[in-house]
């Protein structure tokens, strides 16, 4: 079932106008798509958030407008890190949709039970499927990555249904030993020169 939002018309613009609805505890958003005149909404932040950590990518809308959108973007001030705009997009329950969901590492690595370290280098990838089938995020199972191994967005299992956008070559974890630094890299260091660092072959060594 999809998370519901309460939604209103809003007829306010401008900055002004815009800082005391957020004051307010409101979000200012948009809906569109689907060939239909635009909507000017406005969302109770509370609810908002509690859907954004819930994962939630599709969602109800109630009350001015009564209809299944998925959540395009969310735009946040870069400095105090609050939410100061949503974009929302007409979907149909068969729809096909791009989303962006998280990639979540599950199992402990082997090459870790060797003293390797695990670096997850893409948090995130795109796919495709149903509006009514998207899934909260992904899990990706690293139980048999080894040392010097990598797994790629091709290693994913996806939800029935679903394609992947994002490239299938694209690596998303990796498992390296520790690098350890000797003695000249440290007097290197010291002495402002550039010693040849080992983690540099980290990305080339992974297969």
């Amino acid at each position: 079932m999809n998370d519901v939002l309460n939604v209103t018309a809003r007829t306010d613009t401008g900055t002004s106008r815009m800082r005391r609805l957020r004051a307010a505890g409101k979000v200012p958003a948009v809906l569109y798509g689907h060939g239909q005149e635009t909507s000017v909404l406005t969302l109770d932040r509370k609810e908002l958030v509690a859907v954004l950590n819930h994962s939630g990518h599709i969602v109800q809308l109630q009350g001015a407008v009564n209809e299944s959108a998925l959540i395009k973007e969310v735009q946040f001030d870069p400095v105090e890190d609050r939410i100061l705009h949503v974009d929302l997009f007409r979907v149909d329950a068969g729809e096909q949709v791009e989303v962006a969901l998280e990639v979540v590492l599950k199992g402990t690595a082997k090459g870790s039970l060797s003293g390797g370290v695990v670096n997850q280098l893409v948090h995130e990838v795109v796919i495709r499927c149903p509006a009514s089938a998207v899934p909260e995020r992904l899990e990706l199972k690293i139980g048999e990555l080894d040392v010097n191994h990598s797994l790629r967005a091709g290693d994913l299992t996806l939800p029935e249904g679903a394609t992947l956008v994002s490239s299938p070559d694209q690596v998303l974890v990796i498992c390296n030993m520790p690098v350890v630094e000797t003695p000249e890299a440290v007097g290197a260091a010291a002495t402002g020169a550039e010693p040849e660092v080992i983690a540099r072959k980290k990305a080339e060594d992974a297969e």
